[in-house]
């Protein structure tokens, strides 16, 4: 049982992983010419998979395990929104949110 659990877990964080690896390379096969503002997407996805990872949340995100409502806040961040109670996103509406709406996020100035 133990060994189940613990496979599952390392499929979901690899599923994790590879969602944004392939996030980050539909950004890479970008036109040259918009290649300057997706860097930047680039980036801010990059330094938000980087913050769930520093805060030990990234296998609880890529399980929609986490409530973005307690990490949201309109003025003081770290995301600049006012979410409901019971925000749980799956990890790929997180990723489409920092290249849609980077400004949402304190790591993505």
């Amino acid at each position: 049982m133990q060994a189940s659990i613990i496979s599952k877990s390392r499929l979901t964080a690899g599923a994790a992983v590879t969602a944004v690896a392939l996030a980050l390379s539909a950004l890479a096969a970008t036109p040259a010419d918009a290649r300057p503002a997706q860097a930047t997407k680039g980036s801010c996805v990059q330094a938000g998979i980087g913050t769930l990872q520093e805060l030990g949340l990234l296998q609880a995100a890529a399980r929609q395990q986490i409530d973005y409502s307690t990490l949201a806040d309109e003025e003081n961040g770290p995301i600049f929104a006012d979410l409901p109670e019971g925000s749980f996103l799956s990890l790929g509406e997180v990723v489409k949110l920092h290249t849609t709406n980077p400004e949402l996020f304190a790591w993505c100035d």
